[in-house]
């Protein structure tokens, strides 16, 4: 006969067995539901990485996004994605730094408040990547960007009960092309982004 220590231990090992019993996520398009999908902010992230006078790799990242994906799995290129990000969410590991990056010398949070994206072509690389252009406003410019991407997952998330997809995406842009030149080439020019992607199905 197993005894628990404690009720604490009871009670999470019988949330933790249903959870376990769930459907595993399925990376095959034709099982994923098709509609109007929103953020999940509390678990996108997306992450920057910038050389550090050729020293080191230097990251950072910014939260809170927000924004919607018509999901079309069968006819991928007729998806399409709208996505805003406050600036003032930028973070770093040093504080002094991070409220740098939110000042007038680089990104000018109080003057350009939201960083945005707005898919112009989705461009299907198989069943589970695409190439997804669009446009990016940065710092007051807005120009194209490409971004890479890839399927993680989607299916039913035991915890909230809601169809929820997620990708993994990479791009990279030069940030002198948005107007944000400070310390070129000292500071590298080249800004790599690697975003997780959470959403969830509106019904």
């Amino acid at each position: 006969m197993i005894r628990f220590s404690t009720p604490l231990v009871a009670l999470t090992l019988a949330f933790a067995a249903p959870a376990l019993a769930q459907t595993p996520p399925t990376r095959d398009p034709a099982q994923i539901q098709a509609g109007t999908y929103a953020v999940d902010p509390a678990h996108t992230q997306v992450g920057w990485r910038v050389s550090h006078m050729g020293f080191s790799n230097y990251s950072g990242g910014f939260s809170d996004v927000s924004g919607t994906l018509d999901l079309q799995p069968k006819n991928p290129s007729a998806s399409s994605l709208k996505i805003s990000v406050p600036v003032a969410s930028v973070a770093t590991t040093s504080a002094k730094l991070t409220d740098e990056l939110k000042g007038a010398q680089w990104l000018d949070a109080a003057q350009f408040p939201q960083m945005a994206f707005v898919s112009t072509k989705v461009t299907p690389e198989g069943k589970d990547k695409a190439k997804v252009t669009g446009d990016l406003t940065l710092h007051g410019v807005t120009k194209p960007v490409t971004l890479n991407v890839t399927l993680v997952g989607a299916g039913t998330n035991p915890l909230s009960k809601k169809v929820t997809v997620g990708f993994e995406v990479t791009g990279t842009l030069k940030r002198s092309d948005f107007g944000v030149k400070t310390y070129v080439p000292l500071i590298g020019d080249d800004l790599h982004l690697t975003i997780a992607g959470a959403f969830e199905r509106q019904e």
